[in-house]
């Protein structure tokens, strides 16, 4: 099932390469039944998914559903050991979250790209290429097959919002290419280190004659494979090293001399190698998420690209840096994440009070949103620096809800762009009276983000708060402080709303623009609703996100506290 969700739109996409251009509607029919059957598919797996389980460590296979296994690449390099490179997908309650997210926003992004008018051929092949790539991250259990799908978001994205885009739509793909692919980078020397250091223990068992395949291995052939590792006992050309990020969980499957294992003593200006391993993690998912200062690239790349592709990024791509820094960073390097508490903590709150700061002295409409964007995913850093149960399960709630919230926002301003070709507050008064369903909507929209209780976002700033203050490890002030944040997201919101939408109806331009703020048509009603409905079910029924959820985050508790202990 997960490998239809990720390679179902490569297959289209394949299939319409070599239909003609002029076939315009098949392009679109074709894209928004594969989101349709995406959205299916990932909606059968969530609620398949079984919750109330006996949990097992978040390094073992176990603690995973719907996986599945077959190895890709194997070389012998000689007396550098054996290179494994495996196709492992699987899902546990944090991905199978995003994978539902996923779905949700990229099938709302294909109804939303139905008004797209150039080029219409390359724009659906590019939304298909990132239909596959964006569940893939989220799905996938080897580094290296993780580094592909986020790499491979960085094309069609760059595309989408160069050829696609605004007026200044070069330079924004160029800074957004620039950024995410330094990055990256980062991430790409980290994980090259890991994979030097560790190894699969059962692949190495049938390298050492233990056994004649994998299946055969039993626990106790690994122990005595992990045993002879820490004391140096494996010679380098019996050594099967892996790119599994399970593998890299586990210390016990480190080589006796990683430099950048728990008891290596390299180090590099005074600090570890382990320390700066983290660093370059968590800098190539903080451009992701994005954290202030490395956020520069949001608001350009926001204010330039089409709506459906905005919906997208906000939506979804964000949250794969979040779930960047909870599936490799945290749980491969644990000690380094909560020597790194208190910055991750005030990097969040730096995030939450200059973005809302931003937010309210913009003048264009999505600019406005973008920068509260910056606001809201610093809640996710709070919620991950408090290292507490309450905290995780409220970050990864605030990106799922961030994700239908910011996808609604987006959309609506989308609705009113395509009406008169302009985002700016000042040149709206009284819209309420002129679109009064379109208004409802943008104040279901408005008070949901500002976290209204009964909504969505409510829940995800209550928790990460909660868990922020339940911290050890947090000062008190860098929580007291962010908490501020959810005033100043009320001043931004309450004051867009009561410049455009209430008083006397005034526009800009009034005989050409009256006459296209019609209210909506049927496309729009149906994203507007479906959104405003899945931001009110969540609010009203949470447990309907954390229960799949909570056996992973505690396990993921209990290993990050074990290893520190």
């Amino acid at each position: 099932m997960l490998s239809f969700i990720v390679l179902l739109p490569l297959l289209v996409c394949a299939t319409l390469l070599f239909m003609p251009h002029h076939q315009v509607k098949l392009f679109k029919i074709a894209t928004l039944f594969t989101t349709a059957a995406q959205l299916l598919a990932s909606c059968w797996a969530y609620f398949k998914f079984e919750t109330g389980k006996k949990t097992v460590t978040i390094s073992q296979e176990a603690a995973y559903q719907l996986v599945e296994k077959l190895e890709w690449i194997r070389l012998d390099l000689g007396s550098f050991g054996q290179l494994s490179i495996d196709y492992f997908i699987g899902v546990d309650g944090v991905s199978i979250s995003m994978i539902l997210l996923s779905a949700i926003v990229m099938f709302m992004g294909a109804i939303a790209s139905w008004n797209i008018q150039q080029k219409q051929k390359g724009y659906f092949l590019l939304y298909l290429l990132l239909s596959s790539s964006v569940p893939g991250c989220f799905v996938a259990l080897d580094f290296f097959l993780f580094y592909l799908f986020f790499e491979f978001m960085l094309l069609p994205m760059y595309f989408l919002i160069g050829i696609w885009g605004g007026v200044r739509r070069e330079y924004a793909s160029i800074k957004f290419f620039i950024y995410t692919l330094v990055g990256s980078l980062f991430i790409l020397v980290v994980m090259i280190a890991l994979y030097n250091a560790t190894i699969d223990p059962a692949k190495t068992a049938v390298q050492l004659k233990l056994a004649n395949e994998t299946s055969q291995v039993t626990p106790e052939m690994v122990a005595n494979v992990q045993q002879q590792l820490a004391s140096n006992g494996i010679a380098a050309k019996d050594q099967v090293h892996t790119f599994s990020m399970l593998h890299m969980m586990d210390q016990s499957n480190y080589v006796a001399n990683a430099a950048i294992g728990v008891k290596s003593s390299a180090s590099w200006w005074g600090y570890s190698l382990r320390f700066w391993a983290f660093l370059a993690l968590f800098i190539g998912f903080a451009i992701k998420l994005p954290v202030v200062p490395v956020h520069t690239w949001l608001p350009d790349a926001h204010v330039e690209a089409p709506t459906a592709i905005s919906v997208v990024l906000a939506g979804i791509l964000l949250k794969v840096g979040g779930y960047g820094l909870i599936r490799i960073a945290y749980s491969i390097f644990p000690d380094m994440a909560l020597s790194f508490a208190v910055i991750t903590g005030f990097l969040g709150m730096l995030s939450i009070i200059y973005g809302a700061l931003n937010a309210l002295a913009m003048t264009d409409l999505k600019k406005m949103i973008a920068y509260s964007s910056v606001s809201h995913m610093g809640f996710v850093l709070i919620g991950l620096a408090s290292f507490t149960a309450e905290g995780i399960n409220g970050a990864v709630f605030q990106m799922f809800s961030h994700g239908i919230l910011s996808a609604l926002l987006f959309l609506l301003v989308g609705v009113l762009y395509d009406r008169t070709h302009d985002r700016s507050i000042g040149n709206y008064r009284g819209l309420l009276s002129k679109m009064p369903y379109y208004g409802v909507f943008v104040m279901i929209g408005f008070f949901a983000s500002l976290g209204l209780p009964g909504f969505s976002g409510f829940i995800g700033e209550l928790f990460t708060i909660l868990g922020g203050f339940a911290s050890p490890y947090l000062p008190v002030w860098i929580v007291v402080v962010s908490t501020f944040g959810i005033v100043l997201g009320a001043a931004y919101f309450l004051w867009t709303l009561q410049r455009m939408f209430l008083g006397k109806y005034w526009v800009k331009n009034d005989l050409e623009w009256s006459p296209q703020l019609q209210n909506l048509t049927p496309r729009e009603w149906v994203m507007l609703v479906s959104l405003s409905l899945i931001a009110l079910i969540t609010g009203i029924f949470p447990g309907l996100l954390f229960q799949p959820l909570t056996d992973t985050v505690n396990e993921l508790v209990n290993h990050l506290t074990t290893f520190m202990k």
